[in-house]
C-alpha cells in the first residue's frame, strides 16, 4: 500500500478521534508543529525512513522531540503508528492531517505566486476566484513573489493550477512560432 494512502487513513483515524474527545483544535496545532519540525529537520525525516534505525529507537526521539509540547492523543498516536511499522508515513500524515481538518472546517488553501506582492485589491479579487473555483466561502491564501514571472500570477487550488503569467504566454508564444507552417517561395 502507498505511503500517502497509509497517510490519509491514519490522519482520518487520528482526525475522527480527535473530533471524538473534543481535542481536535489541540491534535491541530501538534500536527502544524510536528509537519513544521519534519519540514525544517531533514536529518528527523531520514530517520523516520530509515529502516535499519529500531522502532522503539525512532519512538524514544520522537518523544525526546515532541514530548510535553503535543497532547497525550497525539504521543499514544505516535506510539501506535510507531509499533506498527508505518514511521515512515509520519512525515505524510501531517500534512494529511492538515488538508483533512481544513476541508472538515470548509477551508481551502490556495497559493499565489506573482512577480509583485499583492495589493489589498488584488487579494480580495485572488480570493474570489478560488471561492468560485472551489465553491467554498473561507479561503486561505499563501503568496509568494517570484520575479521570473515577469508579469500576471500563478495559482494553485489543491492540485489544479492556473498559470496567467507573462513568462507562460511567452513560451507558449515560442513553441507555436518554432511550428512554423510557412515556407518561403524563394
Amino acid at each position: 500500500m502507498s505511503e500517502l494512502r497509509v497517510a490519509s487513513r491514519y490522519a482520518k483515524s487520528l482526525l475522527d478521534l480527535a473530533e471524538e474527545q473534543g481535542t481536535l483544535e489541540q491534535v491541530k496545532q501538534d500536527m502544524e508543529l510536528f509537519n513544521n519540525t519534519l519540514t525544517e529537520n531533514r536529518d528527523l525525516r531520514l530517520l523516520l525512513r530509515n529502516p535499519i534505525v529500531k522502532h522503539d529507537k525512532k519512538l524514544a526521539i520522537l518523544r525526546a522531540v515532541f514530548g510535553g509540547k503535543v497532547s497525550t492523543l497525539t504521543e499514544k498516536f505516535f506510539t501506535i503508528v510507531t509499533q506498527k511499522n508505518r514511521e515512515s508515513a509520519l512525515e505524510f500524515i501531517g500534512s494529511e492531517f492538515l488538508n483533512q481538518f481544513n476541508t472538515l472546517r470548509g477551508v481551502q488553501m490556495a497559493e499565489v505566486t506573482t512577480a509583485t506582492p499583492l495589493t489589498p485589491a488584488l487579494r480580495a479579487e485572488v480570493e474570489a476566484l478560488v471561492r468560485q473555483q472551489t465553491g467554498l466561502q473561507q479561503v486561505i491564501l499563501t503568496e509568494k513573489v517570484d520575479a521570473s514571472l515577469i508579469g500576471g500570477f500563478v495559482l494553485r487550488i489543491g492540485d489544479r493550477l492556473i498559470d496567467d503569467s507573462v513568462s507562460f504566454r511567452l513560451r507558449k508564444l515560442r513553441t507555436e512560432f518554432s511550428k512554423n507552417p510557412y515556407q518561403s517561395q524563394l
